[in-house]
């Protein structure tokens, strides 16, 4: 069973927090930093998503690496955000594992990474045997790793043994927009892990970033979602609702979905 807690009243709502590894977030949505048009609106839309951990993917962003560029770092500043360093662009265990410890050098020994190696350029499905081969590294070398991976519960389970402190299957290949595909594969993994369980990849509008999460999911991460919509600020809010939104209804528990109609006013004693 996933870190989610099932039975928390909808009065309590301020106890519901995200828990990874030490850390306690208020927020359950998390966004990346890539694809604005410029700093202004990844500042924007950032803030409008009430997301209080942000990835930021080091081979692309400069965080001090390049003097004399915009840094990413004065746009969000690591005292109001959580910043998550990833691997993106990553296709081996090697470049994986160098590229963590750098982000760890340059934010001053931060041990909070996602990981994800890639097994191609088309798909941009992670290459899972450099994964978890990664992972058992950066767990070993003393860093929190969050692990982007497919939706197989198997693998899941197996990152969740070697230590990793969330796993992060893909709903849709990156940047596709697709939705989730496998509802049941995500269900099942969550249903089994006892770390969060955060999607992350192919979520297109607020209506999958709901489905994510009612599903039992404890988090969903995303970038192009709001990045490539035609207003990306807006729907940095529509995402903050619907993942609040589907929090609530996973909490709330559904109705049984039932084949036949049921009339919402009992006829039960009526006079006619």
């Amino acid at each position: 069973m996933s870190s989610t807690n099932h039975s928390l009243p909808v009065t309590d709502r301020q106890a519901d927090l995200l828990c990874i590894g030490e850390r306690r977030f208020k927020s359950r949505l998390l966004v990346g930093t890539g694809k604005y048009k410029n700093m202004a609106e990844t500042k924007a839309a950032v803030e409008a998503s009430g997301s209080e951990l942000i990835t930021l993917a080091i081979r692309r962003t400069n965080i001090g690496q390049n003097p004399g560029e915009p840094n990413l770092l004065d746009t969000l500043p690591p005292d109001r955000y959580t910043l998550l360093p990833n691997t993106a662009g990553c296709y081996s265990f090697k470049e994986a594992v160098r590229t963590c410890h750098l982000a760890r050098e340059l934010l001053g020994g931060h041990n909070l990474i996602k990981l994800e190696v890639l097994g191609d350029q088309k798909t941009l499905f992670p290459h899972i045997t450099e994964t978890l081969k990664a992972a058992e590294r950066l767990v070993s070398d003393g860093f929190e790793v969050m692990v982007y991976t497919n939706d197989d519960p198997i693998i899941a389970r197996q990152l969740e043994e070697i230590g990793c402190v969330a796993v992060m299957p893909l709903a849709a290949p990156i940047g596709s927009g697709l939705g989730i595909r496998n509802p049941y594969n995500i269900l099942e993994i969550v249903e089994n892990a006892k770390i969060p369980v955060i999607v992350d990849a192919g979520v297109g509008t607020a209506s999958d970033a709901a489905v994510a999460m009612e599903l039992g999911c404890d988090g969903v991460l995303m970038n192009t979602a709001i990045a490539a919509a035609s207003h990306p600020v807006l729907m940095a809010s529509a995402m903050r609702k619907a993942i609040e939104a589907g929090r609530e209804a996973f909490l709330a528990g559904r109705m049984p979905r039932k084949r036949y109609a049921s009339a919402s006013s009992p006829i039960e004693g009526t006079f006619f």
